[in-house]
């Protein structure tokens, strides 16, 4: 049985939409979503300064040795047909460039296969998209422009993420996940 699930995502610019394709570690552990100075300096990520630092604590309890979080960064990042806009902390992760936490973990409940490290995006929230070969669907919300030029980029543009595994049947709308006294 596999100890640690790793996954290979996709991962955009939001200035200049380059897309690079990153290795990510879901951490059950960890209790933020991470990037790697190094990658982000690698890539050429434009950071956003945070208004106060924030401390990082190693799995063990000490300092993180790159000090504290003083910059993030803002993507959309694709696995399959999942699709999310999101600010990730940048701190010193030495070999990983990119961890997903409990919260994220929670907030997507993914089914994952411990036995074959298999992660299926099928429980996702509404905030999430996914990917179509003719667009984005989201809810009964309208399309932007922006958003049909990302799909776009990340169907017809860059490797490859998984998607030919997600089948139209495990598409399951709002109504059917969420329970109907919170619809209203």
């Amino acid at each position: 049985m596999l100890r640690e699930v790793w996954l290979n995502i996709g991962i955009e610019k939001l200035d200049t939409h380059e897309g690079i394709t990153v290795k990510v570690l879901l951490d059950s552990g960890a209790t933020g979503i991470f990037m790697d100075k190094r990658a982000v300096a690698k890539h050429g990520f434009t950071l956003q300064k945070l208004e106060r630092p924030i401390k990082v604590r190693n799995v063990d309890g000490t300092n993180n040795s790159g000090g504290a979080i003083t910059h993030q960064v803002e993507v959309n990042v694709y696995y399959k047909s999942h699709v999310e806009r999101i600010r990730i902390d940048v701190c010193d992760l030495g070999k990983t460039e990119v961890i997903l936490e409990i919260p994220w973990l929670q907030a997507h409940n993914p089914e994952i296969n411990w036995e074959t490290g298999e992660v299926k995006m099928t429980r996702c929230p509404p905030l999430c998209s996914r990917t179509k070969s003719r667009g984005v669907k989201k809810g009964k919300r309208v399309v932007t422009l922006e958003e049909e030029k990302m799909v776009k980029w990340a169907v017809d543009n860059k490797k490859d993420w998984g998607r030919e595994e997600e089948i139209e049947k495990n598409y399951r709308k709002i109504e059917e996940l969420v329970p109907r006294k919170f619809l209203k």
